[in-house]
C-alpha cells in the first residue's frame, strides 16, 4: 500500500468525468490540503472560484460500474487559524413570513485555536462573547463522478454524493460511494471546522485541511447510495428534494442492506427499523437535501 501526497494545481466545482489529477492503487492512502468553500487555501490565497472547489479527480486502479469505493476518513488536521460563515439562518428554513425579517447574510469571520481544537466568532456579537466551539471537523462534499458523462454542481447532491454537509462525515468515519465511471473518479473538498444538522445558514465554519483518506476498491457492491459506518453506528444516505424523498431513498437502502448483508427477512427489518432506526439531517439549504437512516450496530445480528 502506498501512501500519496496530492498537491492539486487545480480545482473543480463539479463531480464528472473529467482527466484524472491522480491515480491510486486500492488500499493507498491520500494525504491532500482542500480549499474552503470560496475556493481560498490554508494561506487565504483564492485558488479557485466557489462554490466547494474539489481536490481530484483521483482514478483507483480496476474501479468499474457496480464496483463500490470505500472511503476512511482517517484524519483531518486544520491548517488554517480562521473560517467564515453566513449571520443569517437561509430563508428556505423559516417561515415565509419570516424571511423578511432575517439580517444580512454577510460573511463572519471566526477564529480557529488549532492547538486548543475550539472556534471562536472574531468579533463576537453581543450576547456570544463567550461562545466557544470545540472543533467537529467533518468533510462537506465529496464522492464519485456520476455516469452517463454527467457532471454535478459541488452545490448539489445526487447517488455519487456531493455536497452532503452530513456531520457524520468525519475522522473514523468509513463511506462507501456507488461507482458509475472507469476508475471511479474520487473528489473531494468543502471542510468544515463545525456545523449544525442541516447547514441551516448555508456554511458550516468553512476552512481548509489536510485531510488523509485510505480508498479501497469493493467489486460488485451494485450500491444505489452512499453509506457509511463509525465504530457505533450504519447509516444510509439519501439525496434528493423534497425532504421526504431523501428520507424515502435512505430508509430504502437501510432495508436492502438489512436484508442483504445482515440476512433479515423484510419482515424482521422491518420490526428492528421500526423501533431503533435514528433519522439525522445533512442539508438541507442546497438543491438537494439530504437524510440520514442510521442504526446502532448493538441491535445489528452478526453479518
Amino acid at each position: 500500500m502506498t501512501t500519496h501526497r496530492f498537491v492539486p494545481t487545480e480545482w473543480h466545482n463539479v463531480l464528472g468525468t473529467l482527466p484524472p489529477a491522480l491515480t491510486v492503487a486500492s488500499g493507498d492512502t491520500v494525504i491532500t490540503d482542500t480549499l474552503d468553500a470560496s475556493g481560498h487555501d490554508k494561506d487565504g490565497v483564492q485558488r479557485r472560484p466557489g462554490p466547494n472547489p474539489m481536490n481530484g479527480p483521483i482514478f483507483i486502479e480496476g474501479a468499474a460500474p457496480g464496483d463500490a469505493l470505500k472511503v476512511e476518513i482517517v484524519r483531518m488536521t486544520p491548517n488554517r487559524a480562521t473560517g467564515w460563515t453566513r449571520s443569517s439562518l437561509a430563508g428556505n428554513v423559516v417561515d415565509p413570513e419570516s424571511v423578511r425579517e432575517l439580517p444580512s447574510r454577510d460573511a463572519a469571520n471566526w477564529a480557529i485555536d488549532r492547538q486548543a481544537g475550539t472556534a471562536q466568532l472574531n468579533p463576537p456579537v453581543k450576547g456570544l462573547e463567550h461562545f466557544v466551539l470545540p472543533l467537529e471537523p467533518m468533510i462537506g462534499c465529496f464522492g464519485v463522478a456520476p455516469g452517463l458523462g454527467q457532471a454535478f454542481s459541488t452545490a448539489t447532491s445526487a447517488e455519487n454524493g456531493g455536497n452532503m454537509d452530513y456531520r457524520g462525515f468525519g475522522p473514523g468515519a468509513t463511506v462507501w460511494f456507488p461507482i458509475a465511471v472507469e476508475g471511479a473518479l474520487f473528489f473531494l473538498g468543502d471542510c468544515h471546522a463545525v456545523q449544525g444538522d442541516g447547514e441551516i445558514v448555508g456554511t458550516g465554519i468553512e476552512t481548509s485541511y489536510e485531510v488523509e483518506v485510505r480508498l479501497t476498491l469493493e467489486k460488485a457492491r451494485n450500491l444505489v447510495w452512499p453509506r457509511g459506518e463509525n465504530a457505533e453506528d450504519i447509516f444510509s444516505v439519501g439525496n434528493a428534494r423534497p425532504l421526504d424523498q431523501a428520507l424515502q431513498h435512505a430508509t430504502t437502502d437501510m432495508l436492502n442492506w438489512l436484508t442483504t448483508d445482515y440476512g433479515l427477512s423484510k419482515t424482521a427489518a422491518s420490526h428492528l427499523m421500526g423501533q431503533v432506526v435514528r433519522y439525522d439531517v445533512g442539508n438541507v439549504y442546497d438543491p438537494a437535501y439530504t437524510m440520514v437512516c442510521r442504526i446502532a450496530k448493538k441491535w445489528l445480528p452478526g453479518r
